[in-house]
């Protein structure tokens, strides 16, 4: 009995250090996200309840473009018509979004995505998280005309 006490603990111990598949990653990427927290290299952490402005990411094959959005009332979005584009690259197990603009170039290391939220990495050793946006809800209940 003990011994199948210590398998069933190697086991969860392993299942769940499985790191996460970078290329299974990508099909979470699109859609509107507005960041939560951003933790600071020296561990102070921000959290951010309301946001006026989210990201809208597009992804298509191994690339793809963010552009940022306000949220309208009426549920519509929008724009001040900037993009930037990214290419998606699996490098060392890990999903990165490399951008280049005419003003700089940088990358991201996706931590972790998944169909509500995703955690990126960037140069300066910010950790972004990230949740799906849902659209501004009073308690208004529909009525027919």
């Amino acid at each position: 009995m003990k011994s199948q006490f210590y398998v069933l603990l190697l086991v969860l111990v392993f299942t769940g250090c499985e790191k996460p598949n970078p290329e299974a990653q990508k099909q979470y990427l699109s859609g509107y996200w507005e960041i939560k927290t951003v933790k600071m290299p020296d561990g102070e952490k921000k959290n951010f309840d309301i946001n006026t402005v989210v990201d809208y990411i597009e992804v298509k094959g191994d690339s793809g473009s963010r552009t940022k959005v306000s949220p309208k009332i009426d549920g519509t979005f929008q724009t001040n018509g900037v993009s930037e584009n990214f290419i998606l690259k699996i490098e060392e197990d890990s999903l990165r979004m490399y951008y280049k603009t005419p003003f700089d170039e940088w990358k991201e290391t996706i931590l972790e995505a998944n169909d509500s939220t995703f955690t990126v990495i960037n140069r300066d050793n910010k950790i972004y998280t990230y949740s799906k946006f849902k659209k501004f809800d009073f308690g208004i209940p529909e009525t027919d005309n």
